[in-house]
């Protein structure tokens, strides 16, 4: 058996633990810990949260849209929708008017517990940036977006 060449870290790093894809993971999975565990509470998951809020700024969003801005798959966000509608939090009409896209909006039920969770939530964020001076969270964001676009096709 022919050994193997050692792969060549894309930076000085100690192990996997130095990664940045390994730090990004690790935080993006304590902000959905925390998310998971406020949101319940208001008896939402964090699919939920997140439609609610796109749907609060941008009324009428499709369950594709939706899908993409959730970061689920179309099939997730029909079941997420479904729950969502269920619970009387969003409108979806059984047709449509034109095209195949149903718009989705909030109904003032829907409203009122985003604005519940909301406080919850910003207050999870607030926690997790509040010793990160302002001046590098602005950096830190863009930082973020720039890997984004980076691995973006």
């Amino acid at each position: 058996m022919e050994e193997l060449a050692p792969v060549p870290s894309p930076h000085p790093a100690k192990d996997v633990t130095e990664h940045v894809g390994y730090r990004l993971k690790r935080a993006s999975a304590a902000l959905r810990s925390a998310m998971d565990k406020a949101l319940r509470e208001h008896d939402l998951t964090v699919p939920q949260y997140s439609c609610l809020e796109l749907l609060d700024e941008q009324p009428g969003l499709s369950n594709a849209d939706l899908a993409r801005g959730t970061f689920v798959t179309r099939q997730s966000a029909n079941v997420v929708l479904r729950g969502l509608k269920d619970a009387g939090l969003i409108t979806r009409p059984a047709t449509a008017d034109h095209g195949r896209a149903l718009p989705v909006h909030l109904t003032p039920a829907g409203q009122q517990r985003l604005q519940a969770a909301r406080s919850t939530v910003y207050a999870i964020e607030e926690r997790m940036i509040k010793s990160i001076p302002v001046r590098r969270l602005t950096a830190l964001l863009a930082d973020l977006d720039t890997m984004t676009d980076a691995l973006e096709y």
